[in-house]
């Protein structure tokens, strides 16, 4: 694994890199973003923003959501994977806003949680985007660069990581760190085809050296 000055090493270079990282869900408020995040499981970031572009046009508060019959919204997000349970779970989220917390999404994490649909990850990308609350939010990009670099180990399970990255990383960085990691994953350290040869970090990747050296991807690897 690398040591602390390494991996402050990797993130300024990502920093350098992708300066401009941000979350790429394309949203007006904590409402929209929670929507947006919830549909974006096992679903790129492009699709649910060509999805959301008419659906936050049709529906602007959760008491909309719930206006229409299951099969209307089913209709309306069909292009995305799962549609029909994310289609359920936003209904009842929804459901859940307006019952429990007044129509406005929290700002807790935990209360989030509770949230149908809204998993820590889901949790920590409102609290941080939305409210500006320091989290760093383990999505495949995330977990995926963590892993091939070395800041944590290859069997560390999500939440592990996420604990090693609160560790490792200054608390007042973790967002920008969440999103840098994203950027560099999804751009540059990309799942089946990275960019390992033109890497600045190549000298210090467990996994980029293998890559490299071996000519072919390791097998059981992210």
């Amino acid at each position: 694994m690398l040591t602390n000055s390494q991996i402050k090493e990797c993130l300024a270079a990502m920093a350098e890199m992708f300066p401009d990282a941000h979350c790429e869900l394309v949203h007006k408020n904590p409402f929209e973003l929670v929507i947006a995040v919830s549909l974006s499981a096992q679903c790129t970031d492009a699709l649910v923003n060509r999805v959301t572009k008419d659906l936050f046009q049709k529906y602007k508060k959760p008491e909309d959501y719930l206006a229409v019959p299951l099969e209307e919204l089913q209709n309306d997000i069909r292009s995305i994977g799962l549609y029909r349970n994310k289609a359920k779970n936003i209904r009842n989220l929804c459901e859940l806003l307006l019952t429990e917390y007044g129509g406005k999404v929290p700002e807790d994490r935990d209360e989030l949680t509770k949230l149908p649909g809204v998993g820590r990850k889901t949790a920590n990308v409102v609290v941080s985007v939305a409210y500006g609350v320091p989290a760093i939010a383990v999505d495949t990009h995330v977990e995926r660069v963590s892993k091939r670099l070395g800041f944590c180990r290859w069997k560390d399970s999500v939440l592990e990581v996420e604990k090693t990255l609160m560790r490792k990383v200054p608390e007042e960085e973790w967002g920008n760190t969440h999103h840098r990691l994203i950027f560099f994953g999804r751009y540059h350290c990309k799942a089946q085809a990275p960019k390992c040869t033109m890497c600045p970090l190549l000298h210090l990747c467990r996994e980029g050296k293998k890559r490299t050296k071996e000519g072919k991807i390791a097998v059981g690897k992210p």
